[in-house]
């Protein structure tokens, strides 16, 4: 029997693991270390530096291989993305069988933590093997503590959403504080920034934290450029930001 352990490692720095994620990473017989091409380098590089410093177990092998790109000009978006999962689960089970020829242990090590916006667990569902996971700290917290700030109002509900959907949507129902991930867009630029403050911070946890903070009609502007200039700079970039508005 072979079982998958989805191991949460937080948002880049090792100090963010868990006792449980090291011993989870000492008890696998593998470690698969996705490649995610030459533009994300640096990912594979941070990785690779958390197996060195807490892999301590001779008999954990570590193997990387390529990960599959998504089709982004299939037009159905939904359908694109499990034809994705569906290739990136037959490259696990390539990569499996390649490396660990008898029961084992195989550990995947996840951004952040695999319960939030993270497709490991839909794509380990298609192997339909035993799954463990490992919880790891998530950018919305990294994103708290570097701006000293708690994710809610006293007794209020925050929302957890996507660019795509603030840009298609607007502001989220019954919440007047949203946290918003995965958005490559500045989507916060289409909505009416009277009242709104906004939190950002892009790489958090990482030595190349970047974090701006303010009135959303006064800072909007400077995080759109130090974004772009980021990318430009590491050739990729991770972001995230918290919108609070004032009572309606």
């Amino acid at each position: 029997m072979i079982t998958l352990s989805l191991i949460g490692i937080g948002t880049g720095n090792p100090e963010h693991l868990t006792l449980q994620a090291i011993r989870a990473m000492n008890s696998a017989d593998l470690i698969l270390i996705p490649r995610k091409g030459a533009g994300k380098a640096d990912l594979v590089d941070l990785r690779r530096t958390i197996c060195a410093e807490v892999v301590t177990n001779s008999g954990t092998r570590i193997a990387e291989f390529d990960l599959p790109r998504r089709d982004v000009g299939n037009l159905d978006y939904h359908r694109g993305v499990e034809d994705w999962h569906d290739t990136i689960a037959t490259v696990w089970s390539r990569e499996i069988s390649a490396h660990l020829d008898k029961p084992g242990r195989v550990a995947l090590l996840v951004w952040g933590d695999p319960s939030l916006y993270d497709s490991t667990l839909r794509i380990a569902d298609r192997l339909d093997l035993p799954v463990e996971v490992v919880p790891g700290i998530t950018s919305i917290q990294a994103l708290a503590a570097a701006h000293a700030i708690a994710l809610n109002e006293i007794g209020a509900p925050f929302v957890v959403t996507t660019g795509r959907k603030l840009r298609d949507n607007g502001w989220p129902k019954d919440a007047d504080t949203a946290v918003v991930m995965l958005d490559g867009e500045c989507s916060f630029q289409t909505l009416d920034p009277k009242g709104i403050t906004i939190w950002w911070g892009a790489y958090v946890g990482m030595a190349e934290e970047i974090v701006l903070s303010g009135p959303l009609a006064d800072v909007g502007a400077q995080i759109v450029s130090c974004r772009a200039a980021a990318r430009d700079q590491h050739g990729w970039i991770m972001d995230i930001y918290l919108l609070r508005r004032a009572p309606a």
